[in-house]
């Protein structure tokens, strides 16, 4: 059985928490777009660490029976997009968090937890 949409968040937030993620924030979509439910966003200092970031998300992701629709952008590491399902996981590296600023496209969302 896969998890719900808020067991996958609670699952994505906190294996980000684990590696120790910056700035970790999640949005409510529910009522503003069909995209997904929630948004995951959070940065990390390094590419190592950002990898590392999506790395433990995939890992405790599958441990619970949920499948992982797609990645992209591992090898670089500046931007991780994962893509849960009803959560979508942004891993930044921190200088394009700052850039792209992607909380500022989203303002209408409600902030569901920040860590």
């Amino acid at each position: 059985m896969s998890p719900t949409p808020s067991k996958l968040l609670q699952l994505a937030l906190k294996a980000a928490e684990d590696k120790k993620a910056m700035n970790v924030v999640a949005l409510d979509l529910r009522n503003i777009s069909p995209i997904s439910d929630y948004f995951v966003i959070c940065h990390g200092n390094s590419d190592i660490q950002v990898q590392a970031i999506a790395t433990e998300i995939r890992k405790v992701v599958h441990e619970a029976g949920g499948v992982i629709r797609g990645i992209e952008g591992m090898d670089s590491a500046r931007w991780v997009l994962m893509d849960l399902g009803d959560v979508v996981v942004h891993v930044f590296h921190r200088d394009e968090r700052e850039y792209y600023n992607i909380e500022r496209l989203w303002s209408d969302a409600k902030v569901v937890e920040t860590v």
